[in-house]
Parts: C-alpha cells; sequence; structure tokens
C-alpha cells in the first residue's frame, strides 16, 4: 500500500485496461456470503464428502446437511407426465429456467421439446437435448440453474435460456423468488422448499451422494457461483509466452518435474477475475460515467469505464470520449448519487485483487514505472524461492505480467519447495490439533499452553475439543525447545526434490541434539586438543606437516563434503547439502577422528601433535563455514571461540567469511586412503558387534587379532593399528598375515570375516562361558515364542489384512531370524569353551 507500490499498480491497470487485457463482463464467480467478496480459486478449500454429512456454515445455529441428493418431480405442462431431477442444492430450483436430458436417453425422448412448470413460480421451464448430461447420475434429467453453477451455465448459454439471479450479496433469497421465500437465508430455504415439495406431493427421496463442498478458507463459509459484473484479465497471449519461456528454457523451474504443472495451467487457463468488495487494498483506478439526461447505463458497458492514473487523466478521457468540456465534468461521491453536471464520474469501489500487485512485485519493488537505477541493475533477477502449491496463482503471473508489462522475465530460475504437512502427511489444520507454529518449536511450549492457544482463536466448541485431542496426540509431552537452527536444518534435511515435507518433531529434536554434538564436539577440541595457547598456521599446508593417515583422510573427507556441498546448491538440493554436513561432523569428524586423535595426544610423538592439531582446527573450520547457511547462530557462536589464522585481516564474523569452494580442497581427495579407512571402520564396527553379543564390559579390554589375507591387506592395516586398537577398546591388536593367526578354536575366540579382506578374531578367555550361555538360553527361548507367535499369526491372514500389515510382519519376522540365528552361533561358540 506504499505510494510507490500504489503507483506500480494504477500503472499496471490502466495499461491494460487501454491496451483491452483488463475488461469488465458479467460472469460466474467465486463468492462469499460472509465476506460480501468474491474471492480467487485460491482460497476456496474444496471439502470431500463421502456422503451425508452436516457442516458448520457462518449464519446458522444449526448445521447444515450436505452430501445428500434429493429427486423431486416437475409436471410437465398440459399433461399428467413428470419429469423427476436430483440436486444437491435444492434451494437453487428457484432459480431454474431449464432441463436438460441426454438426446439418446430413451426415457425422456418424447419429452424434449415440451415444458416443465415451476411449481411455486410462474415459470416454464424448456427440456433441452444436451450431450454433457450423464444419463448415469442420478435420474438422468438435469435441472438447470445458470446464474449459479458453472455447468449449468455453459448448458444455458448453448440453448439460450433464461438467467435469474436468485441470491443477495449476503446468501439471501431476492424478490424474484416469490413473497414466501424472498429475503430467506439460502441454507433455510432449503428445508422449507423440502417441505413444500412433500406438500404438493412431488418430493420423491434422498440419498446419500459423495461430493465436494467449496468452502471459502477464510470465512469457512460454503462458496456459491453468483453472477456479477467484475474485472478480468484476458490471460491467452500472456499464458502463450510464459509457456514459451519453460519450453524454450529461458524460464527453468526446479525441479522439472513441476513442467507438467506449468503446462497444465496455462494451456487450460481462464481470464483472471480480479476486482474483490473488500474495504482494504488497491482501490480500482477506473471511474463509471454517468450522465446528467440519461438513466443508468449497463455498468458492464466498456464504454461508460474510464480509467487513468490521476482524476484529472480521466476527465481528459472523458471530455475527449464524449464531446464534453472538462467544465461539465465532476467526481460524484456516491454511485446512485445524480450527476449536476453533463458527465458524472464515480470511481469503482473494488479493490484489486492481492495477486494482483503481487504479480508486479519483481519490478514493483523498483519503482517501477519510473526509471531508477535498482530497477536499471536488479531486474531480472535471477531467482525466485517460493512453495509448489502457488506456482500459478503466483509465479506464472509475475512471468505474464513481467513479460507483459517490462518485456524481460522476472527471473531465470524458479526453486519450488516442498509444502510442510504433520508427519502423516496431512494438511495442518487448527480443527485437527496438528499445527505446528515455528516460535513454539524454537521456544518450546507446553501441552497446557497449546490447549490454551486453541481458545484464542475462532474455533466452536466442537473443534476446540476435536483440536485438544489431537494436540494429545500429537504433542503429548508439548513440543521441546529446539531451536532456530535445528528447525531450519530439519526443514532443509526434510526437502524432497518431489512431493511434501511431513514434518516430525522427533526428527527436529534429533537436530537440536546434533547442535548439542557441534558445541560439545567444539569445546573438547578446545579444551583436551587444541589447547588455550594453540595457534593456527597463517596457510595451512598439508604436505609441509608430517600428517597421519587419519589427518590425511579427514582433510579428505573435508574436501569430499565441501565438494558435495556445492554441487547440492547449485542443484538447488538442500537435503543433499544437509546430509553431507551432517556426515561429516557426527560421524567422520566426530566418531572417528577425534576418537583417532585421543591416542596422539596421549602419545609422546610432538610433530605428530602438532600436525593433528592444525588438521583438526582446519577441518572443524571448514565445518562451521559449511554448516553456516543453514546453521547461522551456532556456527557464528562457534566460531567467535576459534583462534583466527590472521587475527588483523581475518572476516570478523562467519557470515561473510569465504565459503569452502571445492577448487582449494580438491587436491586433499585421496579416495584409496578413504577406501583403507572404511575398511578399518567395518572392523571396528565388527568388533563392536561381537563385543555386545558376548556381553563385554565396557570397560573390559581384550587382545584383538586381525587376519589378513594378502599382503596388501596387511600393508593398508598395519598403520592403523593404534587407531584400532582405541576405536575398538582393545588390550593389544595383531595385524597378521592369515597363515600366521593363531588358530581361533585353540584360544577361544570369536571369529568375524570381513568380506574377502580379512579376519577378526577376538579373544573370549574372560568370558564365562556357562553364565553367558544361561542367558543367551533365556533369551533365546522368549525370541522363539516370538517367531512361533508371528508365524501363525501370519499362517491365519485372512483377506481383508491390509498388504502394508503383511509387509510389516514379514520384515518384523525376518528381524527375528536373523537376531535368532546370530545367538545361535555366539552359543555355539561359547559351548566350544566349556
Amino acid at each position: 500500500m506504499e505510494p510507490v507500490m500504489s503507483k506500480a499498480v494504477t500503472e499496471a491497470f490502466v495499461r491494460l485496461h487501454a491496451d483491452g487485457t483488463i475488461y469488465r463482463s458479467k460472469r460466474l464467480i467465486n463468492w462469499s456470503c460472509t465476506l460480501k467478496s468474491c474471492i480467487s480459486d485460491i482460497e476456496v478449500e474444496k471439502k470431500e464428502l463421502t456422503g451425508r454429512t452436516f457442516l458448520s456454515v457462518p449464519g446458522y445455529a444449526n448445521k447444515i446437511e450436505f452430501g445428500v441428493l434429493t429427486s423431486f418431480a416437475y409436471p410437465i405442462e398440459n399433461s399428467t407426465e413428470e419429469i423427476v431431477v436430483a440436486t444437491t442444492r435444492v434451494e437453487t430450483m428457484l432459480g431454474d429456467t431449464g432441463i436438460a436430458v441426454h438426446p439418446d436417453d430413451e426415457r425422456y425422448k418424447g419429452l424434449i421439446g415440451k415444458f416443465a412448470v415451476h411449481p411455486f413460480l410462474d415459470r416454464r421451464l424448456p427440456i433441452v437435448a444436451d450431450k454433457e448430461v450423464d444419463k448415469t447420475f442420478g435420474t438422468g434429467a438435469v435441472k438447470i440453474t445458470p446464474a449459479h453453477d458453472h455447468n449449468d451455465y455453459a448448458i444455458g448459454q448453448r440453448h439460450n435460456l433464461d438467467v435469474i439471479t436468485i441470491l443477495k450479496e449476503d446468501g439471501t433469497l431476492r424478490e424474484n423468488c416469490g413473497a414466501t421465500y424472498s429475503g430467506m437465508k439460502r441454507f433455510d430455504a432449503r428445508k422449507v422448499i423440502t417441505d413444500a415439495l412433500r406438500e404438493k406431493q412431488l418430493f420423491r427421496g434422498t440419498v446419500a451422494n459423495p461430493m465436494v463442498v467449496p468452502m471459502c478458507s477464510r470465512s469457512k463459509d460454503v462458496v456459491e457461483p453468483l453472477l456479477m459484473a467484475q474485472w478480468f484479465v484476458d490471460c491467452k497471449d500472456m499464458a502463450a509466452q510464459a509457456l514459451d519461456a519453460v519450453e524454450s528454457k529461458r524460464l527453468r523451474l526446479i525441479p522439472d518435474v513441476h513442467n507438467k504443472t506449468w503446462n497444465h495451467w496455462l494451456v487450460n487457463i481462464h481470464d483472471w477475475c480480479i476486482s474483490r468488495q473488500l474495504w482494504w487494498g488497491h482501490r480500482i483506478p477506473a471511474y463509471l460515467v454517468s450522465f446528467k439526461d440519461k438513466p443508468p447505463a449497463d455498468n458492464t458497458d466498456h464504454e461508460i469505464w474510464i480509467s487513468g492514473r490521476t482524476v484529472e487523466e480521466v476527465k481528459e478521457a472523458a471530455s475527449k470520449r464524449f464531446g464534453v468540456p472538462l467544465g461539465e465534468i465532476s467526481l460524484l461521491v456516491e454511485k446512485e448519487a445524480k450527476t449536476a453536471t453533463a458527465i458524472g464520474l464515480f470511481q469503482d469501489e473494488d479493490v484489486l485483487d492481492t495477486w494482483f500487485s503481487s504479480a508486479l512485485f519483481p519490478f514493483s519493488v523498483f519503482a517501477w514505472p519510473d526509471e531508477s537505477s535498482d530497477l536499471e541493475k536488479y531486474y531480472p533477477t535471477s531467482l525466485l524461492e517460493t512453495g509448489a502449491d502457488i506456482i500459478f496463482f503466483w509465479v506464472a503471473r509475475m512471468v505474464m505480467m513481467g513479460l507483459k508489462l517490462t518485456g524481460k522475465l522476472p527471473f531465470a530460475e524458479v526453486y519450488l519447495h516442498s509444502i510442510v504437512r504433520d508427519r502423516d502427511g496431512r494438511k495442518m489444520s487448527k480443527s485437527l490439533g496438528n499445527v505446528i507454529d515455528p516460535v513454539d518449536v524454537i521456544e518450546g511450549i507446553s501441552l497446557e499452553a497449546l490447549h490454551q492457544q486453541l481458545l484464542t482463536g475462532n474455533l466452536d466448541a466442537t473443534e476446540v475439543e476435536k483440536a485438544t485431542k489431537g494436540q494429545k496426540e500429537f504433542f503429548p509431552d508439548g513440543i521441546p525447545e529446539c531451536g532456530t537452527d535445528a528447525l531450519r536444518f530439519g526443514l532443509c534435511a526434510c526437502l524432497k526434490q518431489v512431493g511434501d515435507i511431513n514434518l516430525d518433531i522427533n526428527v527436529l529434536q534429533g537436530y537440536r541434539f546434533f547442535c548439542n554434538k557441534l558445541w560439545n564436539a567444539l569445546r573438547f577440541a578446545m579444551l583436551h586438543s587444541l589447547g588455550s595457547d594453540f595457534k593456527p598456521l597463517a596457510r595451512f599446508s598439508a604436505a609441509e606437516l608430517s600428517l597421519s593417515p587419519v589427518d590425511q583422510w579427514i582433510l579428505s573427507r573435508a574436501a569430499s563434503a565441501v565438494k558435495d556441498s556445492d554441487d547440492s546448491f547449485r542443484e538447488y538440493d538442500l537435503a543433499r547439502m544437509t546430509r553431507a554436513c551432517y556426515s561429516f561432523w557426527l560421524y567422520d569428524l566426530c566418531d572417528i577422528y577425534l576418537e583417532c586423535c585421543k591416542a596422539v595426544f596421549t602419545g609422546d610423538d610432538e610433530n605428530a601433535k602438532e600436525a593433528a592439531k592444525q588438521t583438526l582446527y582446519t577441518a572443524l573450520d571448514i565445518g562451521l563455514r559449511l554448516i553456516s547457511p543453514v546453521m547461522p547462530f551456532i556456527s557464528e557462536e562457534l566460531f567467535q571461540r576459534l583462534p583466527r589464522r590472521n587475527p588483523s585481516s581475518d572476516p570478523p564474523s562467519i557470515c561473510v567469511t569465504q565459503y569452502p569452494l571445492p577448487a582449494t580442497y580438491q587436491p586433499w581427495i585421496n579416495q584409496d586412503l578413504e577406501g583403507r579407512i572404511e575398511l578399518m571402520m567395518k572392523i571396528v564396527n565388527g568388533v563392536r558387534s561381537l563385543r555386545a553379543d558376548y556381553n563385554f564390559k565396557k570397560s573390559e579390554k581384550v587382545p584383538l587379532t586381525l587376519s589378513c589375507r594378502g599382503e596388501d591387506v596387511l600393508a593398508s592395516l598395519k598403520p592403523l593399528e593404534v587407531y584400532i586398537r582405541t576405536l575398538t577398546n582393545s588390550s593389544e591388536v595383531g595385524v597378521v598375515l592369515e597363515s600366521a593367526a593363531v588358530s581361533s578354536s585353540a584360544g577361544g575366540s570369536a571369529v568375524l570375516p570381513i568380506g574377502d579382506k580379512c579376519t577378526i578374531i577376538l579373544s573370549l578367555k574372560n568370558i564365562d562361558a556357562t553364565k553367558e550361555l544361561e542367558r543367551l538360553t533365556d533369551k533365546l527361548e522368549k525370541l522363539t515364542l516370538v517367531v512361533e507367535k508371528l508365524r501363525k499369526g501370519m499362517a491365519s491372514y485372512s483377506e481383508k489384512v491390509p498388504e502394508e500389515v503383511r509387509l510389516r510382519d514379514a520384515e518384523k519376522l525376518q528381524q527375528q531370524l536373523v537376531e535368532k540365528s546370530k545367538i545361535e552361533e555366539v552359543m555355539a561358540t561359547l559351548s566350544k569353551l566349556l
């Protein structure tokens, strides 16, 4: 509503009105009786009903019945015959002006061309043949109400049927409905008319009927199709240009799966109704002309509407068009006022659809239509990011308006992100109690406070009760405090190239714990690894330091993370970017490298310590810069705790620090070394699994032997002995060739092959075999009962058991069988120790 924006809106309207793109016409529009305004398609929610349903409607004390098909008869003129029609909106029969049947429907061929008689009004209804009639729906005979149904309007136009509007703007019936019904509310009339049909013995019954009820998203009122004079935009030519922009790849939609949606909307585009009957918004800069000595003209007549940037401009245009001196043209303050001059001008009271001004946004913000340095420099822009649900309502309209008014595409790329839904994929709704407020996720909120929020809205008592139950189901303990970074990171991590985000609070809380991990990792590094007196090298050079294998490995992993992040940003794949950062921090840096460094920092090799410190600092610095776009707050806080390489010249904040570039770190990538560490971690995980299987105490250290199949494997693992010992909590680690390995059975050991590379031989000399066998025997008995119960249940499946239940049980059975087999294998090994 700022002057700059208002000027752009006025300019756009005047230009488009002048060239005929904007015109005035009387057409069916979406009307909200509560708002007393037409509404856009995006504001119409389609509520699907499976059958008879009672819905709350504003202005009615009792709920209104929907999802019912009512049949009633129209008498045939000068005959004892009748024709039965079926409708879901009985009240609209007061606006019926015809009855349509299919030309091939044998039941009604003899009635085509005849007239039915309206039972309540002095009106004859012609019976016409139309191929669009569905013979199988209802009775096969369709009552036609051209002024209140889009399909009926089309049929009425084809057969020249009268168009009679029966609803006022407030949803009450007009005087043309007869004295009995005039002034009555539309849904009150539904019941009264049904009773009147019964009295005249014309009522033929009701049946449940699945249907879609259009609801106003703002007022929750049932939307009525209403025939009104409004302002429209002719979109056909502009849509063709927008289609060509995508087809010629001048405009890129990301992901490109949205090209299909783009084409669907624009190929089948309808003219856009842009006028709204609201008291806020940009008032339409068009003036209705009235003449002193003539009756009021039809306000759909294009000739009596003049638009202009200023009142003076409008007066000059009126003077020129009608040949009247400027002194004989005056402004009227009321639409119905009599003009004292030859011509009176009254500005339309309607305002423009907000999407109209929104469509101008890419260039109106730069003071268009005025020439400005900002407009020249920043328009067109490069990228638009928005939700996929408004690809037509906003994106397409910005493209159409940009091309029409500036001759340029407003942007080159459009990144369309997913829509956030609840954890079960349902649209968030206050009445369902599944709404997640970002502020509540950031700050946390109790279940009681969530309940209190329901009382401050516009939900009725029944909906509050339903929402309260929903909140108890979704948030039994309230919403835990997750923080801004965890929320942002979680949303990016859940993004899909196609499909919506099913948001689960537990997932966001998991990323809060990830933030804690970052904090603790850097704190541990500063306190126990780097130390308070640590000074990073002004320029890190891997070649000038005596780097260990794991030092080189973490640098390789950092370089790979940089490349993955860079590629992800270029491809707008933010989920992949978060995976790269998460994996680097959690697995590579925390789980592996920091643990390996413990052995170095407790050792005596000062050169190795210094190399590890410089490497650790470099990895932390890269990791923080990588994650800063999606976790700006914690990355900034931790970045400030790191010493600077060049304190006098380095940027003061991470947000203005150079983001890691792949070319800088490409030389660090070492695929061979990464393969060696991957094998090491398979060994480490294998040992940890064996220790869990045999119930080792965490503090218990036992010897570990790795039997290598080949000199190359031996050479790969030998330098990693110290890290394997640290990560597996072993007392000693022996890496030997297979031929030199001690017999596992002779030494009482657990054996686990690691692919075709080596075999883990873990000593069991400290295990109490008898005690462990007793424990495992009890566990095996319980597991066997579970397996038998599952098999019995699966064998007695009925045909009604859903496929997902069958698959879930089959997967559960497989897991239990794997665990059973593992226990039996461990018991066999323990038996050899007795």
